[in-house]
This record gives C-alpha cells, structure tokens and sequence, in this order.
C-alpha cells in the first residue's frame, strides 16, 4: 500500500492539491513539511494526528521536516480564531520552544543515514528579515483581494483583524518557498484550517519560481458526540508527563467510545488494516471486553511515553479496576492521582469517615455521606464500606500517609495523612 492509499484508508486525507500530479511525485522519496507554532510549553494530542501523519511518511522513506515556529508563533495563526489572540514575550516562545522540541525528539528518528527527519526552527529566517525587503521580495506576490478570499481571515473580518495577524499567512507561505529553495521540499501538510495557508504558499513558489509544488490537509477530529476532541473534565491532554501524566494519558485513550475506538487507531497507531479491522470485529462481538481500547491506549502511550511508562499505566489501571490499590508502590499512586481532588489532614490520630468523605470532597454533606454508606458505594484503600459509622486511623493509611476514597465507579479522592 502506498502512503496515498494507506492515509485514504486511516481517513487522514481531507484536501489535496492536484492528487494526480502528487501521486507520480511521490513515487520519488521527496522532502516534506509540516509546521507547529510554540503557542503553550508543550504539544498535545491534537498535533499529535500530524506529528504521527508526517512520520507515516517518514517510515516509507520520505525526509519529513518537522518545522518549529520559533517566528510565526510569536505572530499567531488568525485560522479557526474568533478573537485576536494574545502575543507572548519572545522569551516565552523560545523556552516553550524548546520544551517542544524535546518532544520532537522522541518521535521522530534524526539519525537515519537516508531520510533522517530535520528539526528546524523558522526563526532563524524570518528572525533575519529585512521588513522593506520582505514587503518588496514577498508581499508584492500577496494581492489584497487574495488574502481577503481565504477563509481564516473572511471569518474575520466582521470582528476584526489586526495587520499582524493578517500577515501570518505570507509568513507561512513564505516558510514553504524558503523550504523548497533551501531544501528542495515540495509537499506540505496540516490540518484542514491550514489549506488557506498552505495554498498561498503553493501559489507564492509558482510565481516566483515557476514550479509547482503540493499541500494535503487531513481533518480537524471531533468526537461522536461532536465535542472537541482531546478535551476532558480536567483539560487538554498533553504530550508533556509534567502537565498530563503517563497514567492519564492512557486513560484518555482506554476511555474513548466504541464508536470513536476504530478511527483513532487509524488515525494514531501504525497498525495494519488486518489488524484494526480485526480489533473492530471485536468491538462488535464483545465490546464489554474493550479490547480495541486498550490495544489505542498500549499503542499510543508506548510512542509518547515509551515501555516502562506504559506498562506502568497499565498496572494502576488494572489494580484500580480491580479495587487493589494496595498494590501499587508509592510511585504508582502518586502518578495516578497527581491531578485528583485532594485534601491534607494534619496533626490528627483519628477522623470520623462521615467527616473525612466530607473534607476530602467525596460528599457535600454529612446526609449524602450516610447515604452513600448505606448504599454501597464507598471504597477506602480498596475496602467497601456500607452502613454505620467508622473511626479511620492513620495506621489505616497506605504507606503511613494516603488514603484513596472512591466514591461510585469512577470518582476517586486522595487524602493525604501528614
């Protein structure tokens, strides 16, 4: 299977220019790009569908590059944008940058002797502009009427668009041209709100050097349930173990739907069709078993976490499956609940477990606490609890110091006994 074919089949391709054309290309092992702006310290898993498009390519032998943008994240992309957006200090691009970068590093392959991945950084161009020389060497390709026609700043016109972000454009643009000179690159890709972007840069290298190059999009992702995707009750889910651990990383994954399960692996593992089309008969079969997701969840935290973590998600999620939070080390546990309500008691031998689900948030009072009790559906350190009344101990706790309060399936509480 080709690379065309085998992101048709993953539903990876949205637009493309002159598909035909772009085909016999690629039959040659020819340099392509894509490009991501420093606009927080770190990715999540929304780039991560065109971080793991360009090294499907990388694996059938393309040179990708993976461009930083060091310069146009300082600008800020207009697309998909309601309101202008905020300008960070070019301090806080360039540290964001480079936390980015190390990221970077651990997915795509920089060594390869054939078509190693190039790590580059468009400021180390664009940084070096002259402005009266751009307007005049690269603005005179850029007509008004032009750029009023692309669809990010048509949609922003009626609020407002400032000249900085509507500059973006021939900045990208001008990014492609420097890329194909420089680095004979001919294909960019992105997500669907970046083809104005990526046409304007097609349409600037055919004007000033007469030749044609390409641009592929692949779609903006929205759930089944046609919220955003890669948003939770806690927030964005980042590629970063600092900001999003490993463990709820996974959980991410391992908790998507059955009917969102076989598109995601299409879209972020490097599974055959073989095997998802035999995970999405499992689905069918026996989707209690939820084997789909858990196979989405090894696959992509193994590429952003590696191994150890990932085997170190799964067992969390497994011992509090099972109610044995009891097994896990000190390490684990702390993974696991690192972004859970929590609460500190101190300087206490003893608290009444109708006051300690209270404090600890399990309970808004002390009524809903007795009745939880009597219903069944409080665990502390994996141990259920129905009815009455209980002194807890700080001998109760794991490790001399936490106490887990799950509260139902799912809702769990860390206390921690100093």
């Amino acid at each position: 299977m080709d690379i065309l074919d085998d992101l048709q089949y993953r539903s990876l391709i949205y637009q493309v220019s002159n598909k035909a054309e772009l085909k016999k290309l690629l039959k040659k092992r020819i340099v392509l790009y894509c490009g991501f702006d420093p606009t927080a310290g770190s990715l999540h898993i929304g780039n991560l569908l065109l971080l793991l498009t360009l090294k499907r390519f990388q694996k059938q032998g393309y040179q990708p590059i993976v461009l930083l943008g060091g310069a146009t994240g300082l600008i800020g992309d207009p697309s998909e944008k309601t309101e202008e957006r905020k300008l960070n200090s070019p301090e806080t691009v360039k540290r964001w940058g480079k936390e980015i970068e190390k990221q970077l590093k651990n997915l795509f392959d920089f060594k390869k002797k054939k078509n190693s991945a190039l790590l580059l950084n468009n400021y180390n161009w664009i940084g070096k502009e002259n402005l009266i020389s751009f307007l005049r060497d690269t603005g005179k390709y850029f007509t008004v009427p032009y750029m009023l026609a692309k669809e990010s700043i048509k949609k922003r016109l009626e609020i407002g668009i400032s000249l900085t972000e509507f500059s973006y454009m021939a900045l990208q643009a001008a990014d492609f041209w420097h890329l194909f000179k420089k680095y004979d690159c001919q294909l960019q890709i992105g997500g669907s709100d970046q083809w104005g972007n990526i046409t304007a840069g097609i349409d600037l290298i055919r004007k000033k050097e007469g030749k044609e190059v390409f641009g592929l999009t692949a779609p903006l992702i929205t759930r089944a349930d046609g919220k955003k995707f890669g948003k939770t009750e806690q927030g964005t889910i980042w590629l970063d173990s600092r900001k999003t651990s490993p463990y709820q990383f996974y959980q991410f994954w391992v908790n998507v739907s059955d009917k969102d399960v076989i598109n995601y692996l299409k879209y972020f593992t490097f599974l055959s069709s073989q095997q998802i089309d035999a995970l999405e008969k499992k689905v069918k079969i026996s989707p209690k078993k939820r084997e789909a997701q858990k196979v989405l969840a090894h696959e992509v935290t193994v590429l952003i976490h590696g191994k150890e973590k990932t085997k170190q998600a799964e067992k969390i999620s497994q011992c509090l499956f099972y109610g044995r939070p009891q097994d896990l080390n000190k390490q684990e546990l702390m993974m696991a609940f690192r972004d859970l309500p929590s609460v500190t008691i101190a300087k206490k031998k003893s608290i009444d477990l109708i006051d300690l689900l209270i404090n600890a948030g399990a309970a808004s009072s002390k009524r809903q606490a007795r009745e939880d009790l009597k219903n069944g559906t409080i665990s502390l350190n994996g141990k259920m609890y129905q009815g009455g009344t209980k002194l807890v101990k700080k001998t109760d706790c794991l490790y001399n110091e936490y106490l887990l309060v799950k509260r139902g399936k799912r809702n769990y509480y860390l206390v921690s006994w100093k």
